[in-house]
């Protein structure tokens, strides 16, 4: 009997466990009205209960990435126009709109190209990925999506061959078994706040998009670099061009890719890196949500009312710029895309991968992760890189 009460006992801290935490987007969807609802499965990218699936096309990703840097630049422009609190007003607008629109390319249109589940065709799919890689300066899509394969592979991630590995671990000189505090330093120190590192960044991307194979992407990435340069410095508007289009294209979108490759994979323990079977592609990624559990008090009383006025003020400050400009598109649901990487439900990340989870995820031996806020997510990754002895994961040279 002793052995069936400890079990009983174990089963119900168990329960108790799983009662006590509370799941940020049931709380909003319980606490919140309906009609806001819809805005925050946007935010968090996570659905209310019993939310109706979006019936998207891909390419709503492309006229959406076209639309944001219009707005932005078009932004940017009437700043250069305006009054001084307008101007700034308007530069701030332009160049979180653009550097927005920018990450869409990127992190969507780009990637899933090389997917080939953008367009109908592999064709279309391989045109349209080496024009956005000339355009703004990304390594040239034929490469890009060789290397992306490797970046999928069990076999391949975190090892000397996978992206992820590469950025983290050699541009951003992190290693493992450091304490976190240094990881944290390196990271805003020697990488975030750098302008040397910054300058090697934007180097290896005009190396990458100038000095491929291909002599016509080439000059393609050359001309979209210099012909919007030397214009505007004939027109007598250079310092306007810098704030308003190189700004984003460099520091800005490689402040973005920053924030969203750390927190993209954390480093599982060593027997599960050696394994490299389905357990590690489970735990070596994680949902990332933006977004914080509402607080329980009424809105109506005076500690009520303060606590949603912060909850509010976080929420529409620094979650929301977390996912215009860092988590974009489906960035938050990145561990969906490694465990369903061709599935054309890409489109409706957020409804696909909430019926993935009430699913069990089938084929997996563990269901998803999840980690609400971007700075926790890449705590919580580093905290791991600390944990991993030196030896189960390659190093790179100083």
């Amino acid at each position: 009997m002793s052995g069936l009460a400890a079990e009983i006992d174990d089963t119900g801290a168990r329960e108790a466990s799983v009662t006590v935490r509370r799941d940020p987007r049931q709380e909003m969807a319980a606490r919140l009205p309906a009609v806001i609802q819809p805005f925050l499965s946007w935010l968090t990218a996570r659905p209310a209960p019993d939310e109706k699936e979006i019936v998207r096309s891909p390419t709503h990703f492309v006229h959406q990435g076209c639309l944001l840097i219009v707005a932005g630049l078009t932004a940017g422009v009437l700043a250069t126009l305006a009054p001084t609190i307008q101007a700034d007003l308007l530069l701030f607008v332009s160049l979180t709109l653009t550097t927005s629109g920018l990450g869409i390319f990127q992190v969507v249109v780009f990637h899933h190209c090389g997917h080939g589940t953008v367009f109908r065709t592999w064709e279309r799919n391989r045109l349209v990925g080496r024009l956005v890689s000339a355009l703004f300066l990304f390594k040239h899509f034929d490469h890009y999506r060789k290397e992306h394969m490797y970046h999928h592979s069990a076999r391949k991630l975190l090892t000397e061959e996978d992206e992820f590995a590469d950025f983290v671990l050699g541009m951003c000189r992190l290693e493992p078994e450091l304490s976190k505090r240094e990881l944290w330093r390196r990271v805003l120190v020697n990488v975030v706040f750098s302008p040397g590192f910054h300058l090697r960044f934007l180097l290896r991307r005009m190396g990458a998009a100038m000095r491929s194979h291909d002599r016509e992407h080439n000059a393609v990435a050359v001309a979209a670099l210099v012909l919007p340069a030397a214009v505007s410095a004939i027109a007598g508007h250079f310092l306007a061009y810098l704030l308003i289009w190189f700004l984003p294209l460099t520091v800005l979108l490689q402040w973005a890719t920053i924030g969203r490759i750390l927190c993209e994979h954390r480093f599982p323990a060593p027997e599960l890196i050696v394994a490299r079977d389905k357990e590690f592609i489970c735990l070596a990624t994680a949902g990332v949500f933006p977004g914080v559990v509402p607080p329980r008090e009424q809105a109506w009383s005076p500690s009520g009312f303060a606590a949603w006025s912060l909850w509010w003020l976080n929420m529409l400050t620094v979650q929301l710029l977390v996912r215009i400009i860092v988590l974009v598109g489906d960035a938050p649901c990145h561990d969906f895309h490694h465990r369903r990487p061709s599935t054309k439900l890409w489109t409706d990340y957020i409804h696909a991968r909430q019926k993935d989870v009430d699913a069990g995820c089938p084929g997996f031996p563990l269901n998803y992760g999840e980690t609400w806020g971007l700075f926790r997510a890449i705590d919580e990754n580093l905290a791991t890189l600390t944990a991993t002895p030196r030896g189960a994961i390659p190093t790179w040279p100083r």
